[in-house]
């Protein structure tokens, strides 16, 4: 199958074919001919880096009108760095098409160019969904004639609080307008949005649904907590030429183990929302040009990101959710290539791995931490090839040759070569001449002759399910003064003589997420919802529903400057 014979326009076609297209991918051959022919709504699954934007991107690109002056296709993501990317991608498959104007709209850049570039007119607008509406509020743009609508990344979207916006959105596009949803899983939300708004949408899955993609390995590696940083440090050694994003549960454990890593004299940055735009562009630019091996994100953080060629995914911590780890994992193995996906756990952890395979699909490979040896000789080897196939400058070394040959020709062969070596590999040999084993002995489930994992491993695994946390959001934050210590005093007083276990708690910026042990959440739900803090009604929901969305993170809510002692919750009457 060729694009041609999708039906791309020529002028697309020389522009995609400079950009080193050769064969659609499995997403582009099932959606471009479909949205060429018809005018339908859709709903994709597909993977993070399986050729979505191309997928919906070529298609509106041939059918857009360019005698109308007014926006014809709305395309909303969930982060400015994708934003920024489907704008440049479509700007670069749109090279030879003339007077086609593509405006992207997003937080964390100047209102006032955007506004501008607006007023001039604009066929596509590719959009975060909180500067939009900020864009509608200004009356800066009008989408009553918008004939397509396009979410892409819909599950990241709903994930970061975005319903309410969303629907917002969509209020102010036309009912018959198309609408198409891709997205890499299936959760309810997306279902119910589908329902709502999409008349008789077609549904297209590339792969299983919700399942991981095929061409990426998974590998986990059992240790003590104390030792996690110690695995971390020999994954990375033990892969010469990683390139890859290390995910980590907050902003500070973040932080520590970036500066942890550069200290040891690793090339790795963190990225975490206590980086201001300017610092975020900088860091991204850095890993884009692969100055940075090592990138060390909070999930939030990294919403967005688009890189190619990652060659490693580094769970430093598992993620709240399995669908949060198959976002995670599926930024590698992208565009055909294969990827690694490591998660390092400790024994406590080892039924969410489970958790994770049946959602993913997939099972685990359950291998030993490298040792000290087995580092040395990834190391060597690697060396070794460097030299073997380093391009040597002529020109540029010959006047140094005389002074070189002088002071080494009396070595014999073998021992250069030895020095050579050396000279490069000595760190690494005194490093780990005497590296422990980080490994646990008890860590690996056995499994029978067919493949079957013990049932022993499941049991323990249905185990620590019954003893799992189930995640909340409040719509309250920082940006309300809220603290964890105010959530706390008000889930004891509002759940007298009832003994629950409280997990993690998150307050983000304009609104928090807590743990409840699954057996007490209901309980703790009803007996927040219809307090008030602020004047405010808290409303609490269960993850995938997250409260108080509002502009999500584009737009911020403005909190009072009162005492925190001020701020007591009370019933609403």
């Amino acid at each position: 199958m060729t694009f041609q014979e999708l039906g791309i326009a020529p002028e697309l076609i020389k522009a995609i074919s400079e950009l080193g297209f050769a064969n659609p991918m499995p997403v582009q051959e099932q959606v471009i001919p479909l949205l060429l022919k018809s005018d339908t709504n859709v709903v994709a699954l597909a993977q993070t880096g399986t050729g979505k934007t191309a997928a919906f991107g070529l298609p509106i690109l041939q059918k857009i009108d360019l005698s109308l002056n007014h926006v014809q296709v709305l395309i909303l993501s969930p982060t400015r760095e994708l934003c920024i990317q489907i704008a440049d991608d479509l700007m670069d498959y749109a090279k030879y098409i003339e007077k086609l104007r593509i405006v992207p709209v997003y937080g964390g850049a100047s209102i006032d160019t955007q506004f501008r570039a607006l007023k001039k007119g604009a066929h596509i607008i590719v959009a975060t969904p909180g500067r939009l509406i900020d864009m509608i509020e200004r009356r800066a743009v009008k989408l009553d004639h918008v004939s397509k609508l396009i979410l892409d990344e819909a599950d990241e979207m709903l994930n970061m609080g975005f319903t309410d916006s969303i629907e917002s959105i969509l209020s102010h596009i036309p009912d018959e307008s198309n609408k198409l949803m891709f997205s890499a899983t299936m959760p309810p939300e997306i279902a119910r949005i589908a329902k709502k708004y999409m008349k008789n949408p077609i549904e297209i899955t590339v792969g299983s649904k919700n399942a991981g993609a095929d061409n990426i390995k998974h590998i986990c590696y059992t240790v003590h907590a104390k030792d996690k940083y110690s695995t971390l440090k020999r994954i990375a050694d033990f892969y010469p030429n990683i390139y890859g994003i290390v995910f980590c549960r907050t902003r500070i454990e973040t932080q520590e183990i970036a500066d942890k890593l550069i200290a040891d004299g690793y090339n790795a940055e963190p990225l975490h929302g206590d980086l201001s735009q300017g610092q975020r562009d900088t860091v991204m630019g850095k890993f884009r040009h692969k100055t940075i091996q090592l990138l060390v994100a909070t999930d939030v953080a990294a919403r967005g990101i688009d890189v190619n060629d990652l060659t490693h995914i580094i769970n430093y911590n598992l993620p709240e959710d399995s669908d949060a780890y198959n976002h995670r994992s599926g930024r590698t193995g992208r565009a055909g290539k294969t990827g690694i996906s490591i998660a390092i756990i400790n024994m406590k952890e080892k039924y969410r791995i489970r958790l994770i395979e049946k959602k993913i699909g997939k099972e685990f490979v359950w291998d030993k931490v490298p040792n000290g040896k087995e580092v040395c000789e990834k190391q060597l080897f690697h060396l070794i090839e460097k030299i073997e196939h380093i391009e040597i400058e002529h020109h540029d070394i010959e006047p140094y040759l005389p002074i070189i040959y002088k002071k080494l020709g009396w070595i014999e062969k073998e021992d250069l070569i030895k020095r050579l070596v050396s000279v490069e590999f000595n760190r690494f040999l005194q490093y780990y001449r005497d590296a422990e084993d980080l490994n646990l002995n008890e860590a690996f489930p056995s499994r029978d002759k067919g493949g079957k994992r013990d049932s022993r491993f499941d049991r323990d695994s249905r185990e620590n399910e019954r003893e799992d946390f189930t995640k909340l959001f409040i719509n309250v934050g920082r940006s309300d003064g809220f603290y964890p210590s105010m959530l706390i005093e008000m889930l004891n007083k509002s759940n007298k003589g009832t003994k629950f276990k409280i997990g993690k708690i998150d307050i983000q910026k304009n609104h928090s997420v807590f743990e409840i042990d699954s057996n007490n959440y209901p309980k703790v739900i009803k007996s927040i919802n219809g307090l008030e803090f602020e004047d405010r009604q808290l409303v609490v929901k269960v993850d995938k529903e997250p409260a108080g969305g509002g502009g999500g993170r584009d737009r911020d809510r403005g909190g009072s400057s009162r005492d925190n002692d001020k701020r007591k919750p009370r019933r609403k009457k």
